[in-house]
């Protein structure tokens, strides 16, 4: 009885092919959009977790300031000196090394190329602290370290632009007027999940920045690796601790420096994601509403074109149930269909999408499940009320029916 109900539901939905596709339009748009905003939204998440893995767990980002900028319309806070890095080093319970940082931007020639980049001094402990593969080359010498040696490691954003891609080991470069012979080319990272390009970067030993570009030894930053088995909120307080005694920061002062927890800053970032993907996700969700009520309208319109063929059918002994049930399966197999298409379209839209986005495409099984089940539900409960109408007409008002 089943399959005899079903093939007249799916002959009524042939007859009026342009009806049917525009009846399950709102399923199409809701479908799809809910499926492509939580796709995106979960590959945005991997994207940003994978940005922040990259740059290293269990780590501790020290800066002077209030945040990532100065803070405050006050003096600007004093720059850290290698004095506290050796300090947080040797001092701090469940450090396992700390990587002290001297920042500065110049222009990157090579004959003829230029390119404008980021250049960080630094020590071989910011591989340890935040494990940075090579893809080609070596990683500084003791000596290189030790004597502040024109030496440079460059990412892979310098390569393409100054080298075209080709290898840039044995090479010399200029850096802001600074000849650098350049030993070592670090693996592709990409874009951050929070901004910027991990790649346009070149490394050189910390006194060779210190000493050939900024002319200080101050310290705009320290990355701090912490020991698995240790707590980093433990750890963070006891650094927060011991910088305030280095710097005389007494009593109520707040603290003129900053510390931020890789993890924290994930848990964050994924959060804020997640919540936005909620949100719009909910207002998508919004057109699956108005593509049942466009079922609900159109099952309505068709009780009544077909009000003498529902008195003809209960005349010669169909019960109201068997009326009832091809009403509604009719009603759910429209929903299913555009559900169905949706997914389709919300597939295509992820592929279009997430390049711009800069993402990777992600299918998510249980997604596509949930939203198909949806439309198959919204099927259900907005042609329940037609199929009821049909089934309680009276056969003898329904052919005298015009």
């Amino acid at each position: 009885m089943f399959g005899t109900t079903l093939l007249l539901a799916l002959r009524s939905i042939a007859r009026h092919k342009l009806r049917s596709f525009l009846t399950t339009l709102g399923i199409i748009i809701g479908v799809a959009a809910v499926v492509t905003m939580v796709t995106l939204g979960q590959a945005t998440t991997a994207a940003v977790q994978k940005s922040i893995a990259a740059l290293g767990t269990n780590i501790l980002q020290v800066r002077p300031g209030q945040g990532f900028g100065r803070g405050g319309g006050g003096p600007r806070p004093p720059d850290f000196k290698p004095a506290d890095a050796i300090a947080v080093r040797d001092q701090i319970a469940g450090v396992t090394a700390v990587a002290a940082q001297a920042t500065t931007s110049g222009t990157a020639i090579y004959e003829g190329a230029n390119w404008s980049t980021t250049v960080n001094g630094t020590t071989n402990a910011y591989f340890q602290v935040q494990p940075w593969p090579l893809a080609e080359g070596r990683y500084f010498t003791e000596a290189e370290e030790a004597a502040g040696k024109s030496v440079c490691i460059i990412g892979n954003t310098v390569n393409t632009n100054l080298y075209r891609g080709a290898s840039p080991l044995g090479t010399r470069l200029r850096i802001a007027g600074i000849s650098c012979d350049v030993i070592g080319l670090l693996s592709k990272r990409g874009q951050a999940g929070f901004g910027g390009d991990q790649d346009d970067v070149i490394l050189m030993p910390l006194k060779t920045v210190q000493r050939r570009f900024t002319g200080t030894t101050d310290l705009k930053l320290m990355l701090v690796g912490v020991d698995q088995a240790y707590s980093s909120a433990a750890v963070q307080s006891s650094i927060e601790d011991l910088l305030r005694e280095r710097r005389n920061i007494n009593g109520g002062k707040d603290d003129d420096f900053n510390i931020f927890d890789t993890a924290q800053i994930s848990a964050t970032l994924t959060q804020s994601t997640t919540l936005l993907t909620g949100i719009v996700t909910a207002v998508a969700a919004i057109s699956l509403i108005v593509g049942g009520i466009g079922i609900m309208n159109i099952m309505l319109v068709s009780v009544t074109e077909r009000t003498r063929e529902i008195g003809i059918r209960l005349a010669i002994g169909a019960v109201a149930s068997e009326v009832l049930m091809q009403f509604l399966v009719e009603a759910i197999a429209l929903s299913m269909l555009g559900g169905l298409i949706g997914l389709v379209v919300a597939q295509l839209a992820i592929l279009g999408i997430a390049p711009v986005m800069k993402v990777d495409f992600l299918f998510v099984p249980r997604i596509n499940l949930i939203a198909f089940g949806i439309s198959a539900l919204i099927g259900v409960v907005f042609g329940y009320f037609p199929a009821r109408r049909a089934a309680a007409l009276n056969p003898i008002d329904a052919l005298r029916h015009e």
